[in-house]
């Protein structure tokens, strides 16, 4: 069932990242940015479309890491719940950041509508199964908390209707929220990619950034293909920071995440199965997300790789096995596709962007880059030309750098088996 099994991301059959042209390398710049993924491409828009010059870098092809890998769900999470987020930083500043989720995710759809990025983006919503009753209990009350404060129309759905959301037995009902959606990550970073070169910024592919230091008013940038002076850098690698910046390293701790997708199924059971055609997710600590392909012809799940060890095929398999107890009618399922890529987390849990020694930074989407990249890598844009847009609660001060910790997370092994402890007791995840 996992023989002949590609490697590559489901997503690249319509949409791969693509080896582009060799272009001049600029001597100078006005703005430097390393990371060509949604975070740096989307400051570089703005600041192309304000009249900056523009030099863009990727030691891989464009997109090839987190941006063409992830599940494709357009949340806005915030790892912390809404609910646990008032108790720990008060009713104003949790209003303040779940509000401005709102304000991205709808600032997304309307940004792929005017720039008419076809990426398959469906407004579908979101079901999250209850692994518990207690967590079905916990949702209840997120939910109320959500809806009174911020309307988003959350929906408890009890246990014995939830095959109208899911045709699973596992969970003890869940919570569905409308003003999710689930989109193609690759056509969606290719659109973006799209738009910067056509407004004149320059994306050098394939081009490692080995060092850099201020130079006068600048910052002088060391890459494999020369050196640039730039007015401004700006540092948006996430989950693929090198150690190009120690300093980042010890603030982000890089997570891998695999997902597997099954071979086309049965519209029948595509129906039975995932009747709604939303994305799913499920309250555990080491949870899964879920969805339909976009044409709604296969099941994508992914989860935490450390979770079960071994090889890439044997983690494809247990997967693979997770996926059967969710849907124990996929037994015989065949996989056409299983890949991962690394999210990024710092100590807070809190997307940010931030400044240090010169240096401007767009980071730590904690599995949710799909809107706070675009997001915040847009804010970021909007702050180096002195535009009022750029006003966001994500701008803080620098994460705390983690005890004990350069850049090799040593810890992750023993961490997940202390999350699947608390599963078997019935932990529930903040998500």
């Amino acid at each position: 069932m996992i023989d002949g099994l590609s490697t590559h991301p489901y997503w690249w059959e319509a949409a791969a990242p693509s080896t582009l042209p060799d272009t001049v390398l600029e001597q100078t710049c006005d703005v430097a940015i390393i990371g060509a993924g949604y975070a740096g491409l989307s400051a570089a828009l703005v600041l192309a479309r304000a009249g900056r010059s523009v030099q863009v870098f990727d030691k891989q092809r464009p997109g090839e890491g987190a941006s063409t890998r992830n599940g494709g769900l357009a949340s806005g999470n915030i790892h912390m719940s809404f609910g646990q987020m008032i108790e720990t930083m008060g009713l104003e500043m949790a209003l303040r950041i779940y509000d401005e989720g709102k304000t991205a995710r709808q600032g997304l759809a309307d940004f792929l509508e005017t720039e008419n990025i076809n990426c398959d983006y469906q407004p579908v919503g979101r079901f999250v199964g209850a692994m518990k009753a207690s967590h079905y209990d916990a949702q209840g009350r997120e939910a109320d908390l959500l809806n009174k404060h911020l309307n988003v129309g959350a929906e408890m759905v009890p246990k014995s209707e939830q095959h109208r959301e899911i045709g699973s037995d596992l969970y003890h009902g869940g919570m569905a929220r409308p003003d999710l959606a689930g989109l193609h990550p690759a056509k969606f970073h290719a659109g973006i990619l799209e738009l910067v070169i056509n407004a004149g910024a320059v994306v050098h592919g394939e081009t490692q950034v080995s060092g850099h230091r201020p130079h006068g008013s600048g910052i002088e940038i060391d890459t494999s293909r020369g050196r640039v002076k730039a007015g401004h850098l700006v540092v948006a690698t996430n989950g693929y920071t090198d150690d190009v910046d120690p300093w980042l390293r010890r603030r982000l701790i890089p997570v891998s995440s695999r997902i597997i997708a099954t071979e086309p199924l049965d519209p029948k059971v595509m129906d039975r199965l995932i009747p709604t055609r939303r994305m799913l997710g499920e309250t555990r600590q080491l949870f899964h997300y879920f969805r339909p392909s976009p044409d709604g012809t296969r099941i994508l799940i992914g989860g935490r790789e450390g979770a079960w060890g071994g090889g890439e095929k044997k983690i494809a398999e247990g997967l693979r096995c997770d996926l059967v107890e969710i849907f124990p009618d996929l037994a015989n399922v065949s996989l056409s596709h299983t890949w991962n890529g690394f999210v990024a987390f710092n100590r807070d849990f809190l997307p940010r962007m931030f400044e240090h020694n010169g240096v401007h930074y767009a980071t730590g989407f904690c599995g949710s880059g799909v809107v706070w990249a675009w997001w915040i890598g847009s804010k970021l844009g909007f702050k180096l030309i002195g535009d009022e847009k750029a006003d966001t609660v994500f701008s803080a001060p620098p994460p705390k750098a983690v005890p004990f910790y350069s850049g090799n997370p040593w810890f992750l092994p023993a961490a997940l088996l202390w999350y699947e402890m608390k599963d078997r007791l019935g932990g529930l995840s903040k998500r």
